[in-house]
């Protein structure tokens, strides 16, 4: 497959040297009718590209719902407006542009779907030929009139837009086919007036002609004949029935008489928004739904085309009352001109999306904006008061014991039905008695720290005379928490967030809907004791993570709560947001040659087998080699295979055996079940150079009762969390005494290990003068810095 710039720069050699056409315009064929349209299965019968079949997945006559049933649209109508298809200069066409979206469209075709186009642009490129051709014209002339080689300023007349049509058709067409060819689908054209609409026989052959392109894998291209077609007349509708006056209303009737199941509309802004995008205050909108268009003001149209988006959303408001879901997106902007129209494919939250089924809740940028008003009232709670709500949420969990329980048990007996969770998954979504006692004691620790947390003065600098600069700890904004069965992360999270001062959204899995409910309408009911209820939201809506993940004007901080994988996921798709997490739980234990082998035993149990699915858990036993065919070492493999612990080898350590257990795929592993790696080191530098190597800056653990050895690992390896002679699960908020965590961190910035209340606070700086200037601190000025550390004082 050639390069993109290849292929546009074999593209205008092709079109520059084509000729123009006498006719002006490439004929429209009208292909027979095979019989009803209705009887005939249109099956493909003919393709040179492999594809996919894509079932159709609607009510017929019904559009989606929803943005995730895109993916199932088999039928798409692709609307290039003139902004998109066009240069900047408006003489000539938009090649890389135009390629991408060629390439997008071939994609999805390529998948089993059929794709349709409407095309902007003949004016555009026979303008640009035009001008070409007289600019030729009259310099030969000049240069026959006077004799000579220099040529006078030479002007360009005023070109009549039905004529640039007639001239640019058939060299807009030429360029798609060449384009479509490169991925082995063929093009066909159509024009079409609005005369072809209202004919009952000439739109019984435009239908068959379509249907029988899409049956043979064509890509039908479809225009209005510009060269012939009269000037709009205003208010032309009929009953029901759109008019043909432009190509955002052609693509609207097309798709809804070819039933198509999409039409994705591309312009120059990224959709609809509230008002004139280049106000201020001017809002995109994600879903429109009919009758909406009263809360919205039109601006002017775009540099190009006949339309505007007044046009845009009348012709899909028609297309969707034919039973045709839209979506209009910017075809132009460089970061999503790509991929824009298989991001709307794929469901995700591109443009504008236009709906008949309103949610019955608020949407997740309602509930982001909600989250961050009441924040910040929560902030300015005094610290008894934060601390009541978080009291009163324990006692909520205590007194709803049961009603808890009974959620959980609907959870819980779902999830075994299914039978898609494994074992490791189904004890993070179980909930019990003591673990709901655990909680409450956490909550009411939290409770005790939120009145030392927002406000608390960290610094005090007199800059100067009459001019003090103070630094105090202020909530981070609007935390997105994604957690996968663990409910009991709800309330944890729920707790420090209300003690930091910050808004909250949280989506947790489906595998804990009833469960997160219950414990999302106990948190809300306690924050109703000083009407601070909308601070914490349970996102519940269809919204897919990775659309919440590009939120960045809304979202201020993301913390995945669940495996690597999500945590993965996560950080890729986080468009702008920092993502506050480890990746991985690869923690190791480290038997140095001193040892004391109770000690060990015990620290190994632990580690590997009260949790083996936490985080915190070990994943490699390191082990001394003066320790190998020992009883020390013998006893410690003999517990292993008591608890049921699989082992696997790493390379040293089969080197040593004759027969060893399955040697290990990777080092760097988090098996998170009943099984670890055993590797040797020679020595404790060996052993942290190990650490390094594999590791995932976790929590990492040696055992041994040489202090100097000890203490000279603790410093050396450089993980979040490093232990003498503890288990590895005594990394968690609640152990260290901060009351919850919200999670493990293994970055280097802000917070790092176990994250609870002081690691969602930021800071922000206060300045009190008398009237200073910078000015007065100059060379010439009167004043000079001082930046005297003052004392803090101990807030009561």
């Amino acid at each position: 497959m050639m390069c993109k710039t290849g292929l546009i720069n074999r593209f205008r050699a092709a079109t520059l040297n084509s000729k123009l056409s006498r006719g002006g315009v490439r004929p429209t064929t009208y292909w027979p009718i095979y019989g009803s349209v209705s009887d005939k299965p249109f099956t493909r019968c003919w393709s040179n590209v492999p594809f996919l079949t894509i079932p159709l997945r609607r009510t017929p006559g019904k559009p989606y719902a929803h943005r995730g049933e895109l993916k199932h649209a088999k039928r798409i109508v692709v609307k290039l407006g003139s902004a998109v298809v066009t240069r900047g200069d408006e003489c000539g066409l938009a090649l890389g542009r135009l390629a991408s979206i060629v390439e997008q469209v071939s994609v999805l075709q390529n998948q089993g779907r059929e794709m349709m186009i409407v095309t902007s642009g003949a004016v555009a490129f026979g303008k640009q030929r035009l001008r070409h051709e007289i600019l030729l014209s009259q310099s030969v002339r000049q240069a026959l009139h006077s004799g000579q080689n220099q040529l006078k300023d030479m002007t360009v007349p005023v070109l009549e837009a039905r004529a640039c049509a007639a001239a640019g058709q058939s060299g807009l067409m030429a360029l798609y086919e060449a384009m479509f060819t490169q991925y082995s689908i063929c093009a066909a054209q159509i024009l079409v007036t609005n005369l072809d609409f209202h004919d009952e026989q000439k739109r019984r052959n435009l239908s068959s002609t379509l249907h029988e392109l899409l049956r043979m894998n064509i890509v039908p291209i479809i225009n209005t004949n510009d060269a012939v077609v009269p000037p709009p007349e205003p208010n032309s509708d009929l009953q029901g029935v759109i008019s043909v006056k432009d190509n955002d209303s052609l693509a609207a009737r097309l798709a809804v008489e070819m039933r198509a199941d999409l039409l994705i509309i591309l312009s120059d802004v990224e959709g609809l928004f509230d008002s004139p995008p280049g106000l201020d205050d001017a809002k995109l909108i994600d879903t429109f739904y009919p009758g909406d268009q009263q809360s919205i003001t039109f601006g002017t149209m775009s540099r190009v085309g006949l339309g505007g988006m007044e046009a845009k959303v009348k012709a899909a408001l028609w297309a969707l009352q034919g039973g045709t879901s839209v979506a209009i997106a910017s075809g132009t902007h460089p970061k999503v001109t790509g991929h824009v129209i298989t991001d709307i494919v794929e469901g995700k939250k591109i443009g504008t999306f236009f709906s008949e089924v309103k949610p019955a809740g608020p949407t997740i940028e309602q509930q982001a904006e909600m989250a961050r008003s009441d924040g910040r009232v929560m902030a300015s709670l005094h610290p008894d008061q934060r601390a009541d709500i978080i009291h009163r949420l324990a006692d909520l969990l205590t007194d709803n014991r049961d009603e808890i329980l009974k959620s959980n048990k609907r959870d819980m007996e779902k999830a075994v039905a299914l039978g898609q969770l494994s074992q490791p998954l189904l004890k993070r979504l179980s909930l019990t008695t003591a673990k709901l006692n655990s909680l409450a004691i956490g909550l009411r620790q939290i409770a005790t720290s939120a009145q030392d947390s927002v406000g608390r003065l960290i610094r005090r600098t007199r800059v100067a005379k009459g001019l003090d600069l103070e630094q105090i700890t202020v909530p981070i904004g609007v935390l997105l928490v994604i957690f996968e069965s663990r409910p009991d992360c709800l309330p944890q999270v729920s707790a420090l967030a209300i003690a930091s001062g910050n808004g909250l959204l949280l989506k947790g899995g489906k595998e804990a809907a009833h469960s997160n409910q219950i414990l999302h309408h106990l948190t809300q009911e306690a924050l109703s004791l000083h009407g601070v209820k909308d601070t914490i939201h349970l996102v519940s809506t269809r919204d897919e993570v990775e659309d919440l993940c590009r939120l960045d004007k809304l979202i201020d901080l993301i913390i995945p709560r669940g495996s690597s994988q999500l945590v993965r996921d996560i950080q890729k798709a986080s468009k702008g947001i920092p993502v506050m997490g480890h990746s991985e739980g690869i923690c190791h234990v480290y038997l140095d040659s001193d040892a004391n082998i109770e000690k060990a035993i015990k620290i190994v149990r632990d580690s590997k087998c009260d949790y083996p699915a936490a985080c915190n858990a070990l994943e490699t036993l390191l082990v001394h080699r003066d320790l190998l065919r020992t009883p020390f070492f013998d006893q410690i493999i003999d517990m292993l295979r008591v608890e049921q612990v699989k082992i696997h080898a790493g390379p040293k350590f089969a080197s040593y055996l004759t027969f060893s257990p399955s040697e290990v795929k990777s080092l760097r592993l988090e098996y998170g079940d009943l099984e670890c790696c055993i590797e040797v080191v020679d020595s404790v530098q060996d052993a942290i150079g190990h650490v390094h190597k594999y590791g995932s800056s976790h929590t990492d653990v040696i055992v041994t009762e040489n202090e100097e050895t000890a203490e000279y690992f603790m410093q050396q390896v450089d993980s979040a969390c490093v232990f003498w002679n503890a288990s590895t699960r005594f990394s968690d908020g609640y152990r260290f005494g901060l009351g919850a965590e919200v999670g493990i961190s293994t970055s280097r910035i802000h917070a790092r290990g176990p994250v609870g209340l002081e690691g969602l606070l930021t800071t922000k700086w206060l300045l009190r003068g008398e009237g200073q200037a910078v000015c007065d601190f100059a060379e010439q000025g009167s004043m000079s810095y001082i930046h005297e550390n003052l004392p803090v004082p101990n807030r009561t």
